[in-house]
């Protein structure tokens, strides 16, 4: 009996903090929300994924690219301070080759293949060649040592369900950019499509989430994951515009945390999709013999850094 009237007193005790006698207030920033919003199911958002993949069979993206390396591993971040130009040949289901000039004087900084196994990068600069496997075998290589071709093409065609993977929807919400002169921010909803392997017993793991704005149902990020559950890939994508009846994202932003990589690329105006491309578009040819070949499958290669295209760089 005494307990309760201990308990009860306490109670008691508490009701000014609960009135607002001892409660202390803060402002936070207001947000409101956007004016129009869409619903719609995992289903319809399924079917729209596959519609805009399968929309692009082929494409030529004229692109400008800003590299950056570093992190707080390394306690700096060097980026290019004037765009790579070039561009990005796509042709379904895994080809892409990657092709960027030197700032200023436009020369070719470096020539990338792959056909989604193997890939082939010519560096005339340095008169270097690097081969290998299309996935990274060796995780000492960090910065453009640990890029692939297949890091790109991933990041810039967004794949629907596959069949050997499951799927799940949630709802949450972002903070897009926001315009100087507006009146408290405005928080997107949004949905989160996360696609999983094929449980194992009572386990699966996450491979992909792609997370699309509820103001245009279009993706504005997505993140791909290792097999230890970590973040290998994340891209965001924003300003997006229609290319002929395709609709396009020309600001795409790659990160490779582990890697202490970040690639953004700006799509240009001269960017088409779907033409018919020559036999040996993605042929690189045999290396030239004045070049010096590093294979990066070979650990003892990979360790030792071997060649790069380089442009002017600053540190932040």
């Amino acid at each position: 009996m005494k307990i309760q009237q201990a308990v009860a007193a306490g109670l008691l005790a508490m009701t000014p903090a609960l009135t607002g006698c001892l409660v202390r207030t803060h402002s936070v920033l207001k947000t409101r929300l956007p004016d129009v919003v869409y619903n719609s199911t995992l289903d319809q958002l399924l079917k729209q994924a596959d519609a805009r993949n399968a929309a692009i069979q082929s494409a030529t993206v004229f692109v400008d690219v800003v590299a950056c390396t570093g992190g707080s591993l390394k306690g700096e971040v060097k980026c290019n301070t004037i765009p790579f130009s070039g561009y990005i040949i796509i042709g379904k289901p895994e080809q892409i080759r990657l092709i960027l000039n030197l700032p200023v004087i436009k020369s070719r900084a470096m020539d990338m293949v792959s056909d989604g196994k193997a890939f082939k990068m010519l560096i005339p600069p340095d008169s270097c060649a690097i081969t290998g496997s299309d996935v990274v075998v060796n995780t000492s290589q960090k910065g453009l040592y640990a890029l692939r071709p297949g890091v790109i093409l991933d990041s810039l065609l967004i794949r629907g369900l596959e069949p050997d993977q499951v799927v799940s929807m949630t709802q949450d919400s972002w903070t897009p950019p926001q315009l100087k002169n507006r009146k408290g921010i405005v928080e997107d909803p949004d949905y989160e499509i996360v696609f999983l392997s094929q449980p194992q017993g009572q386990s699966s793991h996450t491979l992909r989430v792609v997370h699309i704005d509820r103001v245009n149902l279009l993706p504005y990020r997505q993140d791909i994951y290792n097999t230890d559950g970590k973040v290998a890939t994340q891209a965001l994508y924003s300003n997006y515009q229609k290319f002929g009846d395709i609709m396009f994202p020309t600001n795409i932003e790659i990160k490779r945390p582990l890697d202490e990589l970040s690639l953004t690329i700006t799509v240009t105006k001269r960017t088409t999709f779907n033409q018919k491309f020559d036999p040996d578009q993605f042929d690189l040819g045999p290396i030239p013999e004045s070049y010096t070949t590093f294979n990066m499958d070979d650990p003892t290669v990979a360790a030792t850094a071997p060649c790069v295209a380089r442009a002017p760089q600053s540190k932040h």
